[in-house]
């Protein structure tokens, strides 16, 4: 019987995951990652003891520490955006549970995403809560040893199975927030670590046009309160050297040419151009487009005009439902 790690949060997803890995037979052990509070720790506790496994409990505090949280806040100080779990998955997550495996003798790591794994290389999951996105920085190494048992199925079966199996956290509404920031105040947590950029100018065709109150409470794309000369406008660049935010009309949002640095090609770079689709936020929505592998980065020329890639954030590629790998929009 092989053994695997699984990741247990307290959530539904992976309470029904360890209960299908139960059932094909694998030899499950828990292990929470001790970030969350003591609800969701008290709910993964309540889930293993129900479902018969052990659970370990895991301090990564530092790890997140180091590779998440501190990139994160230095990221919006950068007038980036971030998404911490892109960065948390391949350099906290999968490692720990990788570690407590190997401590194990596991073979495996499981988590609760909605993804394919199979044979080194990462798919998608189900259109409806496909996670792929987020696990584009996952390597051929972890993912050969990475089981996703959620990965052919919807939310909503998952839920039922749940309620069939009478797990203790079958009703817990999902988690939406970032898991070190429960209350969605990214500027106050900024705040918090003893940096907070000061206001400054609104730039639109040049001049200033009012103020902005810390460029890390921006993002590329966002509506900017009322009208300006009778017209809506958007945050179009954030320029952290002038403490300047830059606003256009909608339609100045639009590109076509993205450059991703730090590319993680999961089944390695491609000789030369080669089709594509990208996403380039958590949405679903793929763009086609045509990529090529420049030193570390991959440049990326889509097909049609995509709506504010921000720079911080990931661009993803697929070919059909593979996922090709991913890097930060520069």
């Amino acid at each position: 019987m092989d053994k695997v790690v699984l990741g247990l949060s307290g959530g539904v997803d992976s309470a029904v995951s360890a209960a299908l890995l139960k059932k094909a037979g694998y030899e499950v052990h828990g292990a929470y990652m001790d970030i969350t509070g003591e609800k969701a720790r008290a709910d993964a506790v309540a889930t293993a003891e129900y479902l018969g496994i052990p659970l370990e409990i895991l301090d990564v505090g530092p790890a997140l520490e180091a590779n998440v949280k501190s990139a994160f806040a230095q990221s919006y100080l950068r007038g980036e955006t971030p998404n911490p779990c892109i960065l948390c998955n391949p350099t906290v997550k999968f490692p720990s549970l990788l570690r407590l495996a190997d401590t194990l003798g596991a073979r495996y790591v499981a988590t609760g995403h909605y993804a394919v794994s199979r044979d080194g290389c990462l798919f998608k999951g189900r259109p409806a809560n496909d996670q792929s996105y987020m696990l584009c920085r996952l390597t051929e190494a972890i993912l050969r040893r990475t089981i996703f048992p959620l990965g052919g199925q919807e939310k909503t079966a998952t839920r039922a199975m749940a309620t069939e199996l009478g797990i203790p956290v079958a009703a817990k509404k999902d988690s939406m927030e970032i898991c070190f920031i429960p209350d969605r105040d990214y500027a106050g947590f900024i705040a918090r670590r003893g940096v907070t950029p000061p206001p400054g100018d609104l730039i639109w065709r040049g001049a200033a046009v009012g103020r902005h109150q810390g460029i890390h409470r921006c993002t590329v794309g966002q509506r900017w309160p009322g009208l300006f000369d009778g017209r809506k406008l958007y945050v179009a660049a954030i320029r952290p050297e002038t403490n300047e935010v830059l606003l256009d009309e909608n339609e100045a949002l639009f590109k076509t040419h993205i450059r991703a640095a730090d590319f993680n090609w999961i089944s390695g770079a491609p000789a030369g151009e080669i089709p594509a689709a990208v996403r380039v936020r958590h949405t679903k929505v793929d763009a086609p487009c045509l990529a090529r592998a420049e030193g570390t980065a991959a440049v990326i020329t889509c097909a049609d005009a995509i709506r504010a890639p921000a720079r911080g954030q990931s661009a993803v590629l697929y070919d059909g439902d593979r996922v090709l790998g991913g890097g930060f929009i520069e």
